[in-house]
């Protein structure tokens, strides 16, 4: 039992019918912006070793904000990815926006044509916090997720990316950022307890905070010029967002170590 959810549904029920309505505004004012193009690539270096990458998840791995996935979070992670562990990256995108991690098991697992996977990486979280879908029902359905990938891919690396930091999304209401941002947090939090279950399962679980982005990458913008839309990354926030993602599964010996194994 989730005491945290259960204290913050008590709290939160009251409000349901003006987050409705401030829910319905925003949606009417964010525009509408295409998944990106090019689905699949090939990040080369100077070797004869490649590694077979898909990405799997929502809106933003679906390249929400951004003209190619080259230039976005996939293309940028597998020429870090390539240009850290010196091989040849082959990537593909299966990701669909507005999915949850249920959509993502019932509607993208089977259309994986590859045979043959080295790792995958997954970003979601967001929309199951905006269904207001419960810790409980997110454990279940991201374990059903892991285990019709595996049950595809016998134990392929997956690596479950950061939770996307709906708390500092310019867009959304000071009441949505606080109830939909801490559920979030929340599936975090239950994401970090399912990981431990599986093998060769990992996490980020660092939170994406603008300030702090700013002081690591000694940006020169401001925390609303991380988005391009008021909700999803802008082209600049994709790339060191992926290229943070590459940092924390090179320096991770355990991932680092099962990816060489791949080769």
């Amino acid at each position: 039992m989730n005491i945290k959810y259960i204290l913050g549904s008590i709290l939160t029920f009251p409000l349901l019918p003006l987050m409705y309505f401030q829910g319905k505004k925003i949606k009417a004012k964010v525009p509408r912006l295409p998944e990106a193009k090019g689905l699949e690539g090939l990040s080369a270096v100077s070797s004869k070793k490649t590694l077979q990458m898909i990405t799997i998840g929502e809106s933003t791995i679906a390249g929400v904000g951004v003209r190619t996935h080259q230039e976005g979070f996939t293309g940028t992670l597998a020429n870090e990815l390539a240009r850290v562990l010196k091989t040849n990256i082959d990537w593909k995108v299966y990701a669909k926006s507005g999915y949850t991690a249920k959509r993502v098991k019932e509607k993208i697992i089977n259309l994986i044509t590859e045979k043959s996977i080295d790792f995958i990486v997954i970003g979601l979280g967001g929309n199951d916090a905006f269904e207001l879908n419960t810790p409980k029902k997110w454990n279940k359905d991201v374990r059903e997720l892991i285990k019709s990938i595996r049950l595809k891919f016998t134990g392929v690396p997956i690596i479950f990316i950061n939770m996307p930091p709906i708390k500092e999304f310019p867009a959304f209401t000071t009441l949505i950022k606080f109830t939909i941002g801490n559920l979030v947090n929340l599936l975090g939090k239950e994401l970090e307890k399912i990981v431990k279950d599986f093998e060769q399962v990992y996490y980020y679980t660092r939170e994406i905070k603008s300030l702090d982005y700013i002081k690591r990458f000694n940006l020169k913008i401001k925390p609303v010029d991380f988005y391009c839309d008021g909700v999803h990354p802008s082209i600049t926030i994709y790339q060191l967002w992926a290229k943070d993602v590459s940092s924390f599964m090179t320096q991770s010996n355990e991932i680092k170590n099962a990816l060489q194994q791949k080769l």
